[in-house]
């Protein structure tokens, strides 16, 4: 029985190091060698810091940047775990979201859904909307949309809320890719964002949509995928062209 034993052990400790070792090494060289800033995770720097990367989205929430595609990637664009929400387009869960309650007994949002994120776009962006009841009924005493309020409504069985927005959103705005870490957003969603970043810098909207044919991605070989615009990218020139006065 040794005796047959002895050529799997050999050949297993032989592939171990070829496959295992070895030629993960030399690819990494060559990689670092032909494509050097690929290799190293095409990290950005803005003043000698690294502040991401143009491959993995992250999040922007203040008015005077553009904002990413929603991510289900862990608690939201988390490199760790990669994911869609593997929900189906008739999923109630996926178009008005639910939620739970925590540790102390209160009601929080567990997921928000595509008709929440519609309502924050549309109020956000100051995209006309129809809504079968006031908004304002649904802020809290700070003044803020409360999602938790809008959830319930919105997954209200006898008279649930019904919103509408009066034009076309992009479907970038609202719905998560399927890695959850897209760096990019559409042309169209970037058009929509341009007049709010534009009033949060006090500057022209046509100064800010200048900026954003230069960080647009044209289709791989001309065919493949869509034109994109770079959020990370197109944010850091933002902050370099028209900065924000302290």
């Amino acid at each position: 029985m040794v005796k047959e034993l002895g050529p799997g052990l050999r050949l297993t400790l032989a592939f171990t190091i070829l496959t295992g070792l070895l030629y993960p090494a030399v690819m990494t060289g060559v990689s670092e060698l032909i494509f050097p800033k690929q290799a190293q995770g095409s990290l950005v720097s803005v003043n000698g810091k690294v502040v991401g990367s143009r491959l993995i989205g992250q999040s922007f929430s203040k008015p005077e940047y553009f904002h990413p595609r929603p991510s289900a990637a862990g608690n939201g664009y988390d490199a760790t775990a990669s994911s869609g929400t593997n929900l189906g387009p008739t999923s109630a869960k996926l178009l008005h979201g639910t939620t739970k309650m925590d540790d102390k007994g209160k009601e929080i949002v567990d997921f928000d859904g595509i008709s929440l994120r519609v309502v924050h776009y549309c109020v956000e962006n100051d995209i006309p909307y129809e809504s079968s009841r006031p908004l304002d009924s649904f802020k809290d005493s700070q003044g803020n949309l409360d999602d938790v309020k809008l959830i319930d409504a919105f997954n209200d069985p006898k008279s649930p809320l019904l919103f509408r927005a009066k034009e076309a959103i992009p479907q970038d705005a609202v719905t998560a890719s399927s890695s959850g870490l897209d760096p990019h957003i559409s042309p169209a969603n970037a058009e929509a964002q341009a007049a709010r970043v534009a009033k949060a810098r006090n500057i022209a909207p046509d100064q800010v949509k200048t900026l954003v044919p230069q960080f647009t991605d044209r289709a791989d070989w001309g065919f493949l995928g869509e034109p994109r615009v770079n959020v990370l990218l197109l944010n850091i020139a933002l902050d370099e062209k028209f900065p924000i006065s302290k």
